[in-house]
This record gives structure tokens, C-alpha cells and sequence, in this order.
């Protein structure tokens, strides 16, 4: 795992070094060449170097050129490198060479055309050969078996034996290093006796997975055994594992999947990423900008607010409540109090209409979504997006899953202000309806993108304005 880091780190050092020089040795070439006037580099050329390398640095981010290092594509990344390096070349060419002032007379767009087209070789070919190189060194390693990622095969008759005897056996390694099997039974497999260790059963997969820091999952089921399937990538996506599944024991399963067929051994892996690192980015970066200016320009409509609750009844402004995030993880979500002061004191309960519970102001937010207001804060510090699967309370997922397993499966994407299954359906007044809005949220995930993030926004306006919360 320490291997791994380092693996990581190398990446962004090795192109923070070779930006560097890139942009020194073009500004060098662009003044004395091009320009045909002698240069020293001052302090100031350093610090722009400095500038220029953490902008790349980010980019290449966006670009998700800084993933797992021990699964990267050299096709697909020399790729990358180009767009990237093209889109980046362009923004400094716009940013920096059609504002400066320091060109010489008549400096015509040819010359500018020229300089965009040599800084884009030299960063192109320098980072593209560096990250092919990189890339090389660390399959050769994986292949040799001496770098790899924890594996655990799911299963114990003979289609988990074949499928670990073809991978564990080839001649230059995939991968996977395995580190033993899960049984379905209470049994130890007569197939891996002696071969494989047993690390436990299905009622002990997540705490192996954990506690072994384990990283691919091969499910490898028999026919017989399929209905235990969905219960068991339910429990693997709860932990930061990637899985693969034997073909013909998938197709019933709600999700989005990519087939591969790995040297002969064909896997359908089950996508853990739903967006895209740039998508991510793009709409983080939409979330934090949304979220400052609706807390700067609603601030007076927050003082109003503040200022009816308190007088309404007694008790905080605010209140805070522990609901279930991204990845299963509990935070605590804000909004404008409208119930009286221990409304749940006989334990949790969803809402309902004409509620006794709720106050005379907080009828009003209700209808018009105001409570919701303060969520912004939790968008900004990342527990939550403006736009995803409304978060829950343990309680009421507990009673969810045993109606809908697949509920879980919002637990993929930040919980949202407001989402597509409360658009569409509204708010939810027992578990039953929760099943039935599920279905609009699972509808979201799985066409998830910035756009339909707006569309939706929109749609919210709407229903803020006519008032249909409740």
C-alpha cells in the first residue's frame, strides 16, 4: 500500500518537474528564436514557472490522469495527454500571449499561431513520453508479480476454482494478487484446500474487505447460487472495492456495468465511478460556486427567517440532524427549525400532512422549501451536492433495504438539496412511498449529468413557487 502511494505521488512530481523546464526552455526559445532578442531569466521567469506548473498540475487532475496508478491504460492516458495538453496550451494562449505586453512591435498572429504551436509540441511530447514511460515501468512490474492490487474471490465450486487457477497461473501476472476466497457456505472448498486461503463467509465479507484492505472482488458464482448475488455487491459497494463478476450470474442486477474480457478470461466489472474526473469536477465546481452566491444573495432572506422562527416558538433557529451520505457515511444536515422542540421525543417519524408537530412558520417554509435553505452549508463543506438522492436517517434505511436492497445504491452519489425523486413524487410520509420515490433517484443516478442537474434546479424553482411542499 506504501508502494502504491509513492506510485501515486510520482506522477504529479515527475510532471511538475518536466512543466517546469518546458515552459522555461519555451520562454528561452520564444524570446531569443522567435523574437530574436537576448533574455535572462530573472526570478520573476521562476515564479511564473511555478505558476504554470501547479495550472497543469490541476488540469491534469481534472483529466484523471492522476488515478489509480496500477490501472492505467497508455492508449487511453496518451490521449488524454493530448486533449488535455491542447485545451491547457489554448486557455494560457488566450490568457497570456494575446494580452502581452511585452511583444515586440508588428508581432502579427502568425507569430502568436507559432508560439501556440511549439508549446503545445514540446508539452505534449514531453508529458505524453513521461507518463508512457511511467505507465511501462509499472505494467512491467505488475506483470512480474511484483506490484499488484489485494484480490479475494467470491465463491468456492469449481467456476471460482477455473477463474482463479486461469488468472493466478499465467505467465505474466494481470494484476491480482490474491489473498484468499469467501466461502457461501460455512465450509471450507475442497477446490481451494491447500491452494487458497479461506478468509470467511458472506456474513463476514465486509468486515474482511476492510480489515484486509482489500481492492478487486471476483464473484464467481454457480447458476444455483445467482440469488445471493445481489446481496453480495450490495455488501462490496459499501467498501472502496472494485468488482468483477462471471458472466451469467449479472444479468438481473440493477446497475451500470462495462464487459471486458481479460486474456481469455471474460468479467463484467461492475463501474464504481458514475461520473467522469472532469464531470466530477465540473459539477463540485457547480455545486461550491451555486452554493456561495445563493448564501450571499439569500442572506437577508435567511435573516427573515431566523428572525419568524425564533418568534414563533421556542427553541434554535437551526436544527441538526445525522443522516446517511456518499459511500454510507453519517453527517449532520441543517435546516430551519419547523416543529416545536422535541417533536420526536417518542422516537423518529416521518411527516405527514397537517402535522401537529410543525409550527405555524415552519408550515409556511415547508410549502415553500425555505427549511432548506441552510443545506448550502453542507453542500459547501462536502457532505452534500445541490442536486442528488435525498439523505436519510439509519433508521428509516434500515426499514427501506428490507423492502428494496438496490436502495443502497444512492449511496454512490452526495446526497442532494433537492433531487429528481422529490421533483417528481414529493416528499415521502412512509416507507412505503420512500420505496415508490426510489425509483426516480435510481432513475437520476443512472443519467446523471450537469445538465440534468440544472434541469432540475429549474424544476425545484418551480415547485418553490407555487408552494407544493408540504
Amino acid at each position: 500500500m506504501i508502494e502504491k502511494r509513492l506510485y501515486q505521488f510520482l506522477y504529479p512530481l515527475a510532471d511538475f518537474i518536466c512543466t517546469f523546464g518546458v515552459w522555461l526552455l519555451f520562454v528561452v526559445y520564444r524570446r531569443e528564436v522567435i523574437e530574436n532578442r537576448d533574455i535572462e531569466l530573472e526570478p520573476q521567469q521562476f515564479v511564473n514557472a511555478v505558476v504554470i506548473c501547479l495550472y497543469w498540475l490541476i488540469l491534469y487532475s481534472i483529466a484523471g490522469l492522476y488515478g489509480d496508478a496500477y490501472r492505467k491504460s497508455r492508449l487511453r492516458e496518451f490521449t488524454q495527454v493530448l486533449r488535455f495538453s491542447l485545451i491547457g496550451v489554448l486557455i494560457i494562449f488566450f490568457v497570456i500571449f494575446l494580452n502581452d505586453g511585452t511583444s515586440i512591435p508588428n508581432y502579427q498572429v502568425k507569430n502568436y499561431v507559432k508560439n501556440l504551436g511549439i508549446y503545445f509540441a514540446i508539452q505534449f511530447l514531453v508529458i505524453g513520453m513521461v507518463h508512457f514511460i511511467l505507465n511501462t515501468i509499472t505494467i512491467v512490474r505488475l506483470r512480474k508479480r511484483k506490484i499488484g492490487f489485494s484480490t479475494v474471490v467470491i465463491g468456492e465450486c469449481s467456476q471460482a476454482w477455473n477463474i482463479y487457477s486461469d488468472l493466478n497461473n499465467r505467465k505474466y501476472s494481470l494484476g491480482y494478487l490474491f489473498r484468499g476466497y469467501i466461502s457461501i457456505s460455512d465450509t471450507p472448498s475442497a477446490y481451494f484446500l491447500g491452494k487458497l486461503k479461506r478468509l470467511g463467509s458472506i456474513d463476514q465479507l465486509e468486515s474482511v474487505l476492510t480489515k484486509r484492505k482489500i481492492e478487486e472482488v471476483i464473484i464467481a458464482l454457480e447458476e444455483t447460487e445467482k440469488d445471493k448475488i445481489g446481496n453480495i455487491i450490495e455488501i462490496c459497494e459499501r467498501t472502496d472495492v472494485r468488482i468483477q463478476v462471471v458472466p451469467g450470474t449479472y444479468d438481473f442486477l440493477l446497475g451500470s456495468v462495462r464487459s471486458s474480457n481479460i486474456m481469455g478470461t471474460p468479467l463484467i466489472e461492475v463501474s464504481p465511478q458514475i461520473l467522469s474526473s472532469w464531470e466530477a469536477f465540473f459539477k463540485r465546481a457547480f455545486d461550491i460556486v451555486f452554493s456561495v452566491c445563493a448564501m450571499i444573495f439569500l442572506l437577508p432572506v435567511y435573516l427573515i427567517i431566523a428572525l419568524a422562527v425564533k418568534l414563533n416558538s421556542e427553541g434554535p433557529v437551526f436544527y441538526r440532524q445525522e443522516r446517511i451520505g456518499r459511500g454510507g457515511k453519517p453527517f449532520f444536515i441543517y435546516k430551519f427549525r419547523s416543529m416545536y422542540i422535541n417533536a420526536e421525543s417518542a422516537g423518529p417519524a416521518l411527516s405527514s400532512q397537517d402535522d401537529p408537530r410543525i409550527t405555524k412558520v415552519g408550515k409556511v417554509l415547508r410549502k415553500l422549501r425555505l427549511d432548506e435553505l441552510p443545506q448550502f452549508w453542507n453542500v459547501l463543506i462536502g457532505d452534500m451536492s445541490i442536486v442528488g438522492p435525498r439523505p436519510e436517517r439509519t433508521f428509516f434505511i434500515e426499514q427501506i433495504v428490507k423492502k428494496a436492497p438496490h436502495y443502497r445504491h444512492l449511496h454512490k452519489v452526495r446526497p442532494g438539496v433537492t433531487s429528481w425523486g422529490q421533483v417528481k413524487y414529493g416528499y415521502a410520509e412512509n416507507v412505503d412511498e420512500m420505496v415508490e420515490r426510489l425509483k426516480y433517484d435510481i432513475l437520476y443516478i443512472e443519467n446523471i449529468s450537469l445538465s440534468l442537474d440544472i434541469k432540475i434546479i429549474l424544476y425545484t424553482i418551480i415547485v418553490m413557487i407555487e408552494g407544493r411542499g408540504k
